[in-house]
């Protein structure tokens, strides 16, 4: 794979999100596949931020550790990130008469960097143009180095003000000042990949705003959440398309508040979705639980970031696997699955179909790298998906009878399911053990019977779960989903984020010396509670070495295979310090548990 990085740094508030925006939708538009990731402190405004651009020719879903050019809008970029740029690279900053220290400067000359300084104040005096405008002719000369059309990058800084005449004219002007700068140092340019025409059709779209539209697609008419960092940007956005899908949008005074309020509404018939984070998931988790003993479908979507406490809030993390699965009191069935990058959007509606046909919670599981993360992708699938309610026909609501309704000696334990309001039987919902109709009773007989009915959704709801899929590289180093479970060099084994970053690395020719003659696979589990393991326990027993990768410090995927098949994963490669797994990071980690003899 050829890529070519590109970092923007500077202060929260300065529009770095607003410049790495602009350039990966004019990059995809030239012909890239662009993976944008978003760094920022867990300030309002101020700190360090920075937003990389990772551009190829071919498919790419994640981000490198060093870059090809470093955009600095304040003298912390050259301080700090310096040392991100590879041998070759070029730091470009308008910081006047800036000085390295000695350290940076031998830095420099060992990597043969260029250190561009732009005189971005006389250019804007001469313009008189305002300081935030800086961003555009620092994004204009980059967009000139690496050797693309002016025109399109007017076009795309033209439609995202188009109404707005006077700063159009500006910027348009700050442009031509930014191509005009790269005049003056005809030598300097960036090698870009070789474009393809496909990835101009392409979406170009994070992780929450196909979660969002997934939910839209799903039918959900009510959404109600709580502000907490990574959750939030799913709810701005379904906010900001509120007028054109007529869904009802609260902002809930907490998350108590969020979770009841769509319980409420699934109990009412109403397809409804909340969102949260670690600690919001904490206060939901009593909600939870009395979903659990009414039978009622919620679907939860949980943001993960690091804990404990509040953590690294604006940093992403794997590390909320066992909460998902066991919290909340008592015993019951849900489900847990995991977003692997933009797939939220078909998920969304499995989601609900589980949570409505077995009558279960279903957990939802992101983090902030999906959250915030900008994928290149084709558009979604809008035609194949089936909504599954789990209601009784309308013919049958007149024989139902109260007991019905929780009746335990049903064989799978999934009762028949009506609506409040219809011309069926009532019958009681609250959350005391209960009877088929729902009426207290605390009897030693019917308690054993409940929980048993309960728990035996678990057992239907894992047969009818799809095995986790296995990535391998055919003949022609094009990765596909495989059913051949034979034997494997090297089997990885992961979840959520993961899988993008790994199966870049899959796609690398330069995964180790011995790649061609090895043969490597990817396990991604999508669901994760009930687990599925059959398959995993075929593969691990033919596989010469098993290499777990995982962005938390227990590896928590690896504990819930252990318990459920004895095996333990020897190698493991774990992280946890708030940061996604770099592809060139993981690329080398891979490579040298390869190159070393099975334990």
């Amino acid at each position: 794979m050829s890529r070519v990085s590109l970092k923007i740094v500077g202060a929260s508030g300065q529009g770095i999100n607003s410049i790495g925006e602009i350039a990966a939708k004019a990059l995809k538009r030239s012909g890239f596949c662009v993976f944008g990731y978003r760094e920022y402190p867990s300030l309002i405004k101020g700190g360090h931020a920075g937003y990389q651009l990772d551009i190829s020719g071919d498919m790419l879903e994640s981000t490198e550790t060093k870059v090809n050019a470093v955009v600095a809008l304040d003298h912390h970029g050259l301080e700090r990130n310096l040392s991100d740029l590879k041998p070759g690279g070029m730091m470009i900053h308008s910081t006047p008469n800036w000085t390295f220290q000695k350290e940076q400067q031998e830095l420099t000359s060992r990597l043969s960097l260029s250190v561009i300084e732009l005189p971005i104040n006389s250019v804007l005096a001469e313009l008189k143009a305002k300081p935030i405008m800086a961003n555009v002719i620092l994004t204009a000369f980059v967009w000139a180095v690496m050797g693309q059309d002016v025109e399109t990058l007017k076009k795309m800084v033209g439609e995202r003000i188009a109404k707005k005449k006077p700063l159009l004219e500006a910027n348009m002007n700050c442009i031509d000042a930014g191509f005009a700068l790269k005049e003056k140092f005809p030598d300097l340019s960036v090698t870009m990949p070789k474009p393809n025409r496909k990835w101009k059709d392409h979406l170009l779209i994070t992780g929450s705003k196909a979660l969002g539209l997934g939910a839209v697609h799903a039918g959900v008419r009510v959404y109600a959440g709580y502000p907490m960092t990574p959750s939030s940007p799913l709810l701005t956005y379904i906010a900001s398309i509120q007028n054109q899908t007529g869904m009802v949008i609260k902002q809930a005074e907490d998350e108590i508040t969020a979770a009841q309020m769509v319980s409420g509404a699934m109990f009412a018939g109403a397809r409804a979705l909340t969102a949260t984070s670690g600690g919001g998931f904490d206060l939901m988790s009593e909600t939870l639980s009395l979903n659990g003993i009414l039978e009622n479908p919620t679907v939860f979507i949980l943001a993960q970031r690091p804990g404990p406490g509040t953590g690294l809030p604006t940093w992403t993390a794997q590390a909320d696997l066992l909460m998902a699965s066991y919290a909340a009191h008592g015993e019951f069935t849900r489900c847990v699955m995991a977003v692997s990058g933009t797939d939220g959007f078909g998920l969304m509606n499995e989601a609900f179909n589980i949570a409505e046909q077995y009558q279960i919670s279903v957990i939802v599981l992101i983090d902030k790298q999906i959250a915030e993360a900008l994928y290149t992708v084709n558009a979604f699938d809008q035609k194949s998906a089936k909504l599954k309610r789990g209601l009784v026909s309308a013919e049958k609501l007149k024989s139902l009878k109260s007991a019905d309704r929780y009746d335990a000696s049903i064989p799978d334990g999934i009762s028949l399911r009506w609506l409040p309001g219809t011309s069926a039987e009532q019958y009681a919902a609250q959350g005391d053990e209960h009877s088929a109709d729902g009426s207290v009773d605390e009897s030693s007989e019917n308690a054993s019977a409940q929980v048993a009915k309960r728990m035996r959704k678990k057992e239907k709801l894992m047969a009818e779960l799809p095995e986790p899929e296995l990535w391998t590289a055919g003949s022609e180093k094009r990765l596909a989903v495989s059913n051949d479970d034979s034997l494997l060099d090297v089997l990885l084994v992961g979840w959520g984020s993961t899988k993008s970053v790994v199966l870049d690395v899959l796609k690398s020719s330069s995964l180790t010396a011995h790649s061609s003659q090895l043969k490597i696979g990817y396990l991604h589990f999508t669901y994760l509670c009930p687990l599925k393991t059959t398959r995993f326990e075929a593969l691990a027993k033919k596989a010469k070495k098993i290499i777990l990768v995982e962005g938390n410090y227990q590896g928590q995927l690896g504990l819930l295979l252990r318990q459920q098949t004895g095996i333990e994963i020897e190698n493991k490669i774990l992280k946890y310090d708030g940061r996604p797994f770099f592809y060139d990071e993981l690329n080398q980690k891979i490579s040298e548990l390869i190159k070393t003899k099975k334990q």
